[in-house]
Order: structure tokens, then C-alpha cells, then sequence
């Protein structure tokens, strides 16, 4: 009876995690988005994400669970982060608040603009690289707007100079004009009205030429890095006590057992 038991719970955790993964793959985004390949290790990159971030980003979001000192552990001084990157504070140990008053944000946009310190870990990596490259002018939205994401978005683009404008193409009765992408999907025809700037300059003063989509990549970078810091850590620690485990413990149970059962025949 018991190992009945026993069997039948093991099938109840089976179905429930079978029915967990899909939701966890809605959770992340979904759909069919181009994999970005994210890089914490790099901090060049992380430190161009950040500044992305503060600059453009922290105009109507907040991120509330990260603070400006933690930036630090990207290679930034502190002076860096003071002269470069802190706009809504002058103090390094605040948390990252809006420039706007949610008040304003309701009023403008209908709705106040999300806190985004966990939005990589709710959206995942590849939905917000996806998102910040799928902006394109819509007539038909309230805001002029739309995103090939995010259909129907409230959020204009914030980066339009940086990336360009792409437009929809329209049908003789002003709708919007859709075809088939490489998933078989239903998707917006898109055409380029012009190119975005090619430069910018970097915390420590470089003015580099780069383009859109590289920097896109970073920022996701450190929207991921935002929402988990000591990741890079954790997984040093958890490789050091696996490699104990293996290395010292193991042996040591080993032993122990063929010493507690040598005199047992």
C-alpha cells in the first residue's frame, strides 16, 4: 500500500511540473523571438547596458531594487556613476527611481510605466531583445507607435534616432497591411523611413560607433544582470561545493562505508 502511495504521489509531481513548463515558457515571453546571447562575464558590455539604461530607460520606469553603488561591481568608480549615470539622485546609495511623476506617467500614457528591476526575469532575455527591436510608427495606435511584440503598445519608442523608423505599409482604407514571417505568423509589413545615428559616448568619456541592435544586446544584458547581481557569485560558490562534494565528500563517504561494512558478510 505504501509503495502504492509512494508511486502515485511521484506521478502527481510529474504532471505538475509537465503542466509548470509551459507556463514558464509563457512567463519568459513566448512566441518565436531570435535568441540573444547574453554575456554577464563581460562588463564592458554590462557597463554600456547601464548606461542605456539610466539615460533612456529610467526617463519613465524605476528600478527600485537596484541600487546606483551596485554598479561598482561592473568596474565603475563611483565618480563615474555620479558624473555619468545618476540623474534622479545625487546620492550613489539611492535605489533607481523614475525621473517622472507616476501621477504624470497615469495621466499621459493611461497607466504608470512598470518598476523594470525584475522584467528580464519575467519576460525573459530574448522577449525584451525582441521588444526593443520591434517598435514601428502605426498611424492607427493612440500613441503613434506599435511593436511587433507587443501589439497594441502603450510605450512609445524611446530610441527611435538610435535605431531609425521603421512604418507599417497600409492598405488603400488605412489599415495595416500584414503578411506571413518565417514562423507561418501574421505579422505587420514593415518598411524603413530612415537609418538611426551610429555613435555615442561611453562612461568613461569614448565616443564609439556602434549599432543598434549591439546595443540592444547589452542593455538586455544588464537588464538580466539587474535582476539577479550576485548570479555571476552564486554560480562561482555552487561550482566550489560541487568540486568539494565530489572532491572531499565522496571519498570520505566512501571510506566510511567500506569501513562500517567490512565485518558485515
Amino acid at each position: 500500500m505504501r509503495a502504492a502511495q509512494m508511486k502515485k504521489t511521484w506521478k502527481n509531481w510529474f504532471a505538475a511540473l509537465l503542466l509548470a513548463a509551459p507556463l514558464s515558457s509563457f512567463a519568459a515571453g513566448g512566441g518565436h523571438y531570435e535568441p540573444v546571447d547574453i554575456d554577464l562575464g563581460d562588463q564592458v558590455s554590462l557597463q554600456r547596458g547601464a548606461q542605456i539604461f539610466t539615460n533612456y530607460c529610467l526617463s519613465c520606469h524605476s528600478a527600485s531594487g537596484m541600487r546606483y553603488n551596485r554598479l561598482q561591481d561592473l568596474g565603475l568608480s563611483e565618480e563615474e556613476i555620479k558624473k555619468n549615470l545618476m540623474f534622479t539622485t545625487d546620492k550613489v546609495g539611492e535605489v533607481m527611481q523614475s525621473a517622472m511623476d507616476p501621477k504624470d506617467a497615469e495621466r499621459w500614457f493611461g497607466k504608470a510605466p512598470p518598476d523594470l528591476t525584475l522584467i528580464a526575469r519575467s519576460r525573459g532575455a530574448d522577449y525584451l531583445y525582441a521588444y526593443m527591436r520591434g517598435f514601428y510608427k502605426d498611424p492607427t495606435s493612440a500613441t503613434g507607435w506599435n511593436n511587433t511584440v507587443f501589439d497594441k503598445v502603450g510605450m512609445p519608442h524611446p530610441l527611435w534616432e538610435q535605431q531609425g523608423i521603421r512604418a507599417v505599409e497600409l492598405d488603400a482604407e488605412g489599415n495595416p497591411v500584414m503578411e506571413k514571417d518565417a514562423h507561418g505568423n501574421m505579422v505587420p509589413k514593415l518598411y524603413w523611413e530612415s537609418t538611426g545615428l551610429k555613435s555615442r559616448r561611453l562612461p568613461n568619456g569614448d565616443v564609439v560607433s556602434r549599432d543598434y541592435d549591439n546595443d540592444m544586446k547589452d542593455l538586455v544584458a544588464y537588464m538580466v544582470y539587474m535582476g539577479e547581481p550576485a548570479q555571476i557569485q552564486r554560480k562561482q560558490i555552487g561550482y566550489i561545493v560541487l568540486l568539494f562534494l565530489f572532491a572531499v565528500m565522496l571519498p570520505l563517504a566512501y571510506f566510511l562505508k567500506k569501513e562500517y561494512w567490512k565485518d558485515v558478510h
